[in-house]
């Protein structure tokens, strides 16, 4: 079942100068970084409870995060609902006729399960669905 709303991911095409707005500009908290080498992505966690933003940017200059910035600059790349349930929460949606990004979860930031549902599926917008490591 989809419990919250997990974060909001921004591509951005500098991850310094993005930190340090949100950090010293906004005063949000820094919750650190890690690179996702499954999704070509470096990450910066900024946690606003109860909810997070994530700044997203490509690791080595390459993925998903490298295209979309090629295309768009930067902007708003997608929600996140967290899940406890992740397979039962992609099978539902599956046969409700949801079009995924990929077959089955895969490892996402902080040891999570992750998938994405195809904009196609959700009027144009990208949702990812994540389990934390501690629920699976």
């Amino acid at each position: 079942m989809i419990t919250a709303l997990d974060h909001i991911a921004i591509a951005v095409p500098d991850l310094e100068k993005a930190i340090k707005r949100f950090v010293e500009d906004f005063g949000l908290p820094m919750g650190g970084r890690e690179d996702v080498s499954s999704a070509k992505t470096t990450a910066a966690f900024l946690p606003l409870p109860p909810t997070n933003i994530e700044l997203v940017y490509p690791l080595n200059g390459e993925g998903p995060i490298a295209t979309y910035l090629e295309k768009k600059g930067g902007g708003l790349h997608h929600l996140c609902f967290r899940s406890d349930n992740i397979e039962e929460d992609v099978a539902r949606l599956r046969g409700k006729g949801y079009q995924f990004l990929g077959d089955a979860p895969t490892p996402g930031a902080h040891g999570s399960m992750v998938i994405f549902i195809h904009p196609k599926s959700c009027d144009g917008v990208l949702i990812e669905i994540n389990q934390p490591a501690e629920e699976h």
